[in-house]
């Protein structure tokens, strides 16, 4: 049988989720509700999420910062939804010859127990209308809505600019909408992650012109139920469409004629960035840490600069933090039950011991070796590394603005470092698809540690990395490197799970590390990039010797910790989020029957 094909009956039937006289209930955001519901939920939708658990395995750090995400909202029993594709294709990460490859393995939603709900189509231009799988999966408060169908692909693959990424986005967006209206679920609030999710709002402008609404007050409508929040600095994810791709594959599926003329009226030259409409369509912006909302250079119709609020990431500590770790802190006192700082946090955490913390780290090595044991290196061996070696390691995306080639700069300075401390490297992130560039500098990598015998021995790239292997380094390694350059990483949570597990940072001012001022970790500085490759060598060493006396561990440990213990909390990120959305009024609405109480202090 076709796995895309159904027989079954339609078992659900479309609501009207939009009503247009509700508009005047809700024109200020304070009346807006501060009560979220199974049948009013929290909405997040996103393109990419990453969750190996529950079998959806699309894209890259914000796919991990969703499926944090959805879990703390789980944990706090807040109705959560999550709208994302699910991507039937996965791709996998093989090195041959020390050259990156990949394959494709095909998955599929009722393997990680995704229940059918029914059909929704998207409309084209001189093609048929796209049929879309709707499948639903509930865990506690929380539920996962996804579309699939056999053409979907994998995450932005292609050149990412072109007719296939514009009909991803459309897909999700009306598809996803419809989506919702199938299963009655009537959104509280839409926060959209990045632009890519735009069409969601669209389609809920749609609708209410639709039913009656005048375009002005369903614009106002959206922007009160909308937070749009922004992941990435880089261009590259904020593609240009034309015009003509918009005829085709946007304007056959709005139904009214007002939103028709508007939305051809956004257009500059006949292209239009999807985050101009982002812009228009929410009243509320974030970006993911305070540096980034600060650097965030976006513009209205009028070039004037849009203020974005700041809600730094942060992750959900019983997935990343090593179970023994993790009831240290507890029997500590130092976290509360929901993985937030107790009130006296810093003289808890300042009462952790360096014999505490190398025996802890000992645990985390017998995890990552296990978990070694089952992968392989560029030479397609397994790793072991020795219990009594200090290990670095740089785990995250091999993107040029993260420099996971930095380390390599100065081969001789880095075995000396190697060699004197008895120490280890591990590298571990792939290659975005099409990315020839840093295909090549992962190539010049590995020949590099080949030729010579000590890096040879003591550097291991560990391929397709997951998030299990993640997991592994955060709580297995030593001592974390992360060194982007500074302005690019909205926030990144790497570092995050580093610090969670007791490891030492050497990073960049930059992301959500810059939170802090001045940062709470061995710092890489430089005038200029041969400065900052200077200063990390000098770093790496640094770190090694804290490592080998207790009383210096014990002050870097505490300074870090301490200082970012607030902010790496997951459950912050979303009572930010609430608060955020959901301001207490001067007045306190009334309690609506059967409706579950968020609290948010």
């Amino acid at each position: 049988m076709d796995p895309y094909f159904y027989t079954e009956k339609p078992k659900y039937q479309p609501h009207d989720i939009e009503d247009a006289s509700e508009f005047y209930d809700v024109i200020e955001r304070s009346s807006l509700t501060h009560q979220l519901s199974d049948s009013r939920p929290y909405i997040y939708w996103t393109m990419e999420i990453y969750d190996q658990a529950n079998g959806i395995k699309g894209g890259g750090g914000l796919g991990v910062l969703a499926a944090d995400t959805r879990r703390v909202a789980e944990k706090l029993d807040v109705p959560f939804v999550v709208v994302t594709p699910f991507y039937r294709s996965e791709s996998h990460q093989k090195i041959t010859d020390l050259a990156q490859t990949e394959y494709v393995e095909k998955v599929s939603p009722q393997e990680y127990g995704f229940h059918y709900i029914d059909e929704v189509s998207v409309s084209s231009a001189g093609f048929p209308d796209a049929s879309l799988s709707i499948f639903k999966k509930v865990l506690g408060s929380t539920q996962f809505v996804t579309i699939s169908e056999p053409n979907f692909g994998q995450l932005y693959e292609g050149e990412g600019s072109g007719d296939h990424r514009l009909y991803q986005e459309v897909a999700l967006g009306f598809g996803g909408y419809k989506a919702l209206k199938l299963l009655g679920i009537k959104p509280a609030v839409i926060q959209l992650n990045e632009t890519a999710t735009i069409f969601a709002a669209l389609a809920r402008l749609d609708e209410l012109c639709a039913n009656g609404m005048n375009l002005y007050e369903a614009i106002v409508y959206v922007r009160k139920h909308t937070l749009y929040t922004n992941h990435t600095l880089l261009q590259a994810a904020e593609p240009e469409f034309h015009r003509s791709q918009f005829e085709k594959l946007v304007l056959p599926n709005l139904k009214s004629n007002a939103v028709r003329c508007w939305l051809m009226e956004q257009f500059r030259n006949d292209r239009l960035r999807p985050n101009l409409l982002a812009i228009e369509l929410t009243e509320a912006k974030n970006g993911v840490s305070k540096l980034h909302a600060r650097v965030a250079n976006f513009r209205d119709r009028n070039n004037d600069k849009v203020k974005f609020h700041a809600i730094t990431n942060g992750i959900d500590l019983e997935t990343w933090v090593l179970p023994e770790i993790l009831q240290s802190y507890r029997e500590h006192n130092i976290i509360d039950k929901f993985g937030l700082p107790t009130e006296k946090f810093t003289e808890q955490v300042n009462k952790l011991h360096s014999t505490d913390i190398k025996s802890l780290k000992k645990h985390g090595r017998l995890e990552l070796n296990r978990v070694l044991s089952k992968r392989k290196d560029q030479y397609n061996q397994p790793v072991q590394i020795p219990e009594d070696a200090i290990l670095f390691d740089f785990k995250r995306r091999f993107a040029n603005y993260k420099r996971p080639y930095m380390p390599f700069e100065d081969p001789d300075t880095l075995r000396q470092i190697l060699i004197s401390h008895n120490a280890h490297y591990i590298l571990a992130g792939k290659v975005h698809q099409g990315d020839t560039t840093m295909y090549q500098k992962l190539l010049e990598v590995l020949k590099l540690i080949d030729q010579d015998p000590v890096l040879r021995e003591r550097v291991h790239y560990i391929q397709d990395y997951d998030e299990e292997l993640g997991r592994a380094l955060a709580v297995g390694s030593d001592i974390a490197i992360n060194v982007p350059i500074i302005g690019l990483e909205a926030c990144g949570t790497s570092w995050e799970k580093d610090i969670a597990n007791l490891k030492l940072l050497i990073s960049t001012s930059d992301g959500g590390v810059a939170d802090v001022q001045p940062i709470a970790c061995l710092e890489v500085t430089g005038k200029n990039y041969e400065a900052e490759i200077s200063s990390l060598y000098v770093n790496m060493h640094k770190a090694a010797t804290i490592l080998q006396d207790g009383q210096l561990l014990e002050h870097h440990i505490h300074h870090q910790l301490g200082s970012y213990l607030p902010i790496i909390s997951g459950a912050r990120m979303m009572k930010d989020y609430l608060k955020f959305l959901f301001p207490k009024s001067q007045t306190q609405p009334k309690k609506l029957p059967e409706t579950k109480q968020i609290t948010i202090q």
